[in-house]
């Protein structure tokens, strides 16, 4: 029986499975560093964990490692917005206080840091911060200074476009199948390439299961919403609460950190009964991006449970010091989760690395580790500033 030969799609020095943040970083990095550069998606465009997060490079709040990479993401960030022109502000993050206890936490962390790094503010300023109400019960807060907010629905897809532009090419709807010996074989082809990152966040279980099963990946399933903004507010910065201490290696790190779970679990169960961490964005359109719970299976059920969404609101709403809030969309996030590390980056094949942020930080470090990766796989040429002028084309 014959056997039929596959078409050859492209040749390329670099193929990027995935066009998520993670693949898209690989992508701009690569480029950088003057090679040429295809990207494969199995979607026509990026509907995954990329564009259903909140936007938020959480910067201050990573620790060690983690920090490092999300320092040199956010200058990746802010290199892309102005050369691809999509809305990015650096007005850091306001980590809200309720209660003595989270001051504590915010008081260690900002004796942590360097001077300005963490600001402490009083109950008046944090609510200046977020245009609320003179009885919203605020404690006080901290201005974390290096975080930095994009609208995710359009950064995705400003990125992917403007990297078109340059010259690397996107072969969309194009699912990713099997790799070696430089052939990397698709749904509607090959493409020869002399180096592939796989960027395909949990679904690595799904092309390269022995590695998803040694990393431990599952998927992570969260609930959002978006909400019209109650009148008057305008908030420039992302927002965390107490809950997001229970998350953040900075928060979770500090010894003040150490029965804040046992704080929640008497004052507020129901916020850990679904693991929340209640936090929100203000998309430049003024609604606001709230959100989020969690709940880990190898295999995400689709169906919100409208009591989480509730629960979700009403501490966004207390923050806020409104009612109840209007919901515009509810969606479903899924991302990657490991329990022996924040990232993945293995190869799975000669020439092939497996590249996953298995932490939920993927806007804050993705841009970040694709440097890092790049410059230990693929050994930089003399890199030039991430502008349209100085950039190579691909094609």
């Amino acid at each position: 029986m014959a056997t039929m030969t596959q078409p050859l799609l492209a040749e390329t020095d670099v193929l990027v499975v995935g066009a998520g943040i993670v693949g898209l970083a690989h992508a701009a990095a690569a480029l950088r560093r003057g090679h040429t550069v295809t990207v494969i998606d199995r979607d026509s465009r990026a509907v995954g964990a990329s564009i259903r997060n909140f936007g938020h490079a959480c910067v201050t709040a990573q620790s060690g490692d983690l920090l490092e990479l999300a320092h040199i993401a956010r200058g990746r960030w802010l290199d892309l917005a102005s050369a691809a022109g999509f809305f990015a502000v650096s007005h850091g993050a306001v980590a809200v206080a309720r209660t003595a206890r989270e001051l504590a936490v915010l008081d260690e962390l900002a004796a942590s840091r360097e001077p300005g790094e963490v600001r402490l503010l009083d109950a008046e300023a944090v609510r200046d911060a977020l245009s609320v109400p003179g009885d919203a019960r605020i404690s006080g807060g901290a201005l974390l200074r290096d975080d930095l907010r994009v609208d995710p629905r359009q950064a995705v897809g400003a990125i992917a476009g403007w990297l078109s532009e340059q010259g690397v090419r996107f072969l969309w709807n194009t699912s990713y199948l099997h790799a070696g010996d430089g052939v990397v074989h698709t749904s509607r082809g090959t493409v020869r390439a002399q180096r592939t990152f796989v960027c395909v966040g949990h679904d690595l279980d799904l092309v390269h299961p022995v590695e998803a099963a040694d990393h431990g990946i599952r998927r992570c399933g969260l609930q959002m919403a978006r909400v019209a903004a109650p009148a008057g507010v305008a908030i420039g910065p992302a927002v965390l609460t107490g809950t997001s201490m229970l998350r953040y290696p900075a928060f979770a790190e500090t010894a003040a950190a150490a029965t804040l779970r046992d704080d929640f679990l008497a004052a507020d169960p129901a916020v850990v009964e679904i693991d929340a961490n209640v936090m929100f964005t203000q998309r430049p359109d003024g609604t606001i991006i709230v959100g989020d719970s969690h709940r880990y299976d190898a295999t995400m059920d689709p169906f919100l449970d409208e009591t989480t969404s509730e629960v979700l609101l009403q501490r966004v709403a207390e923050v806020l010091g409104t009612g109840p809030l209007r919901v515009v969309e509810r969606w479903q996030g899924v991302y990657a989760h490991s329990l022996t590390g924040p990232y993945l980056v293995t190869e799975v094949a000669d020439g092939v690395t497996a590249v996953s942020v298995t932490s939920g930080v993927g806007m804050t470090i993705a841009l970040g580790l694709a440097e890092r990766v790049l410059d230990e796989r693929l050994p930089s040429l003399t890199l030039p500033s991430l502008t349209t002028s100085s950039l190579t084309k691909a094609n």
